[in-house]
């Protein structure tokens, strides 16, 4: 059965999507069959893949709603081991429409199960909100990564998201754990990101991964050519990064 991994912080700019396109990638460069499912109204893991989420005609929101499966929805990518659940522009009006429907929390969940035998991973992306998108991921998931930038009020809301947490494991998801914490937009050059980096340390202990992500030219300019870093530039620091970071989340 696939491990079902969810990258959530509802505080934005903080590397979700970079995350998400990224680590499937080199998850699926080490020809680990994963899937990434975008749950991200603005789209930005489908259009990191390549995908044009103007012209999808089927997407998460249709499987939220009911419309269809979520085999009618995956899309394959340029990497062969590597497919994506793209997302719209509807999801935006998924919030409302799924607060009057049965079992709201679980229809992610009940979704997923269909493909949990087809992958060895499945990565979901979520939205900087903590709505029912994000709870219908975080009860689908078996973990959680959580991405930090290494700036000023870098912890700044994290104790929702935590409480968050807790309220889906106590109530939805008691199988729930964080599967670590990442480093992100990490400056070896400024005192201020050394000190992020120690204070987050400190504060989840134990739970941070070694590798962190370093601020890099390439690897903000991949997207905007829909590809992961590892197919953009691999020499680049940001690809050396993500496929460290790889080594560690197959590791544990």
């Amino acid at each position: 059965m696939a491990k079902i991994i969810a990258i959530a912080n509802q505080k934005g700019g903080v590397g979700k999507t970079t995350t998400a396109v990224n680590l499937s990638s080199c998850l699926a460069a080490a020809e680990h069959r994963t899937c990434l499912i975008d749950m991200d109204p603005q789209a930005n893991s489908t259009s990191g893949l390549g995908l044009d989420h103007k012209n999808i005609v089927s997407s998460v929101y249709d499987v939220l709603i009911g419309n269809c499966a979520i085999t009618d929805v995956i899309r394959p990518t340029d990497m062969q081991f590597l497919n994506v659940a793209p997302s719209s522009i509807s999801l935006v009006g998924a919030e409302v429409e799924l607060v009057s429907m049965i079992s709201r929390e679980t229809r992610l969940k009940t979704a997923i199960a269909q493909i949990v035998d087809d992958y060895k991973y499945i990565f979901i992306d979520c939205p900087p909100s903590l709505g029912l998108l994000t709870i219908n991921t975080l009860t689908a998931a078996d973990s959680i990564i959580i991405p930090i930038q290494c700036e000023y009020y870098a912890l700044e809301g994290l104790s929702q998201l935590i409480n968050t947490i807790e309220l889906v494991r106590e109530n939805l998801n008691p199988r729930l754990t964080i599967e670590g914490v990442l480093l992100t937009m990490y400056d070896s050059r400024l005192n201020l990101s050394r000190q992020v980096s120690d204070e987050v340390r400190k504060h989840f202990e134990g739970k941070v991964y070694e590798t962190v992500i370093a601020r890099n030219v390439r690897l903000s300019e991949a997207p905007s050519f829909g590809k992961p870093i590892i197919l953009y530039d691999i020499l680049s620091t940001g690809a050396e990064n993500y496929m460290s970071l790889t080594k560690e989340v197959l590791a544990s």
